[in-house]
């Protein structure tokens, strides 16, 4: 690859599956406050989940920006990672950690204070989370300085991590630019974290008002895809529509944690992936025999609310639901599939018509009851504060 070529891609990877975030107030940060805002977790049935298994024994691999590891609702569960960048932003800058320590919060937060009230709760709580650096911050200044890049970061991160004990890798990122292609080393890289055993899940992409563009790495084989939708189930108008879309997740009004310990909410294909890996750590938690390929099989036939036909290029096989997918996993035999390999240009049965019907989710109506109470805290947030908007999410 060129200087100049991955001087571009260095720049489009780092900024994007951009959302905007909305500042919460550190004085909302109570459990009645933010708790009560991850409509997410009731969404995905994590109570009934939490039965089974809350993620202990699973490692889940973020490759991202720095995630900050004394982070009150992280401490204890953030591993020692590796920077596969190597400049820019330090440890300890607000610009070095910002969303990567926002998706190890949806994986892996435990909360903290007082009986762990306060806080974000991750989807795997007791999971661990092994931080690999491969992108760079929107507000780092290092960004888009050509003798500042750094050659397959992404690929030789995703082998680091399979090669140090993950059993997941989330990829909260992607290129969905117009010129957006397949580059073999990360494809590679792909093929061998499957081959062993490392579940790998990325964002679909935040191109749904902007053509659709395909998005890698979501598009390479094997890769668990997760597309957006809201607290309502209806896709996030933002979500790609694409042929390699796997399964739904929340993606819209997500309460994050940040490295400035105060609280946001974000929108994007990034959130929607990592609410997926951390289903996924579930699901390992539970039955670590089991295979890529039957953890990605095991997702699609247990999410709930399959659009019409099956699946779509909107919401994939329906929303992701791991309580589910934990009841149905102990009926597979680990040795029965096999990881995805190149074949047919499509999974699931192929690309469809823009146009979808998307079907109000079965949580629409438990939640539409507290709408009140959603706004309420939206209005003393807003009296508070005003809300900051910050496209890095």
């Amino acid at each position: 690859m060129s200087a100049a070529s991955h001087t571009r891609r260095a720049g489009i990877v780092s900024a994007l599956l951009a959302a905007s975030l909305a500042l919460v107030p550190s004085t909302a940060a109570h459990a009645d406050g933010i708790r009560a805002k991850q409509w997410a977790l009731e969404a995905m049935h994590t109570r009934e989940a939490w039965q089974t298994t809350k993620g202990k024994g699973v490692t889940v691999a973020v490759l991202d920006t720095g995630v900050e590891d004394d982070h009150p609702d992280l401490v204890g569960n953030v591993l020692e990672g590796k920077d596969m960048v190597g400049f820019g932003a330090g440890r300890g800058d607000r610009a070095w950690a910002r969303h990567g320590t926002a998706m190890a919060g949806i994986i892996a937060g435990h909360g903290h204070g007082y009986a762990n009230g306060d806080g974000v709760l991750g989807i795997a709580p007791e999971a661990k989370i092994l931080p690999v650096r491969v992108i760079l911050e929107d507000g780092d200044s290092s960004r888009g300085k050509a003798r500042n890049t750094r050659g397959n970061a992404l690929a030789e991160g995703i082998r680091w991590a399979a090669d140090h004990g993950a059993d997941v890798i989330n990829l909260s990122l992607g290129d969905d630019s117009k010129s957006a292609h397949p580059e073999p080393a990360e494809d590679e890289a792909v093929q061998y974290a499957l081959q062993k055993g490392v579940s790998v899940i990325a964002s679909a992409g935040n191109g749904g008002e902007k053509g659709d563009h395909i998005s890698y790495p979501a598009a390479y084989p094997g890769v668990i895809a997760a597309t957006a939708v809201d607290r309502y189930g209806t896709r996030a108008s933002f979500s790609t529509r694409r042929w390699y879309a796997t399964v739904a997740a929340p993606g819209d009004d997500v309460v994050i944690a940040d490295p400035d310990h105060k609280y946001y909410e974000g929108w994007g294909t990034s959130a929607a992936a990592a609410f997926v890996s951390g289903a996924v750590a579930l699901v390992k938690a539970a039955h670590p025999d089991l295979t890529p390929a039957q953890v990605k099989k095991l997702l699609e036939e247990t999410a709930r609310d399959a659009p019409v036909g099956g699946r779509d290029d909107s919401r994939g096989y329906g929303f992701v639901d791991p309580a589910a997918a934990l009841k149905a996993a102990a009926r597979l035999d680990p040795q029965g599939l096999k990881s995805a390999a190149y074949g047919d240009r499509y999974f699931g049965s192929g690309p469809d018509a823009p146009e979808t019907d998307d079907d109000t989710a079965d949580w629409a109506a438990p939640l539409a009851g507290s709408v009140g109470g959603v706004l309420l805290v939206m209005a003393v947030v807003l009296w508070r504060g005003r809300r900051e908007r910050y496209d890095g999410f």
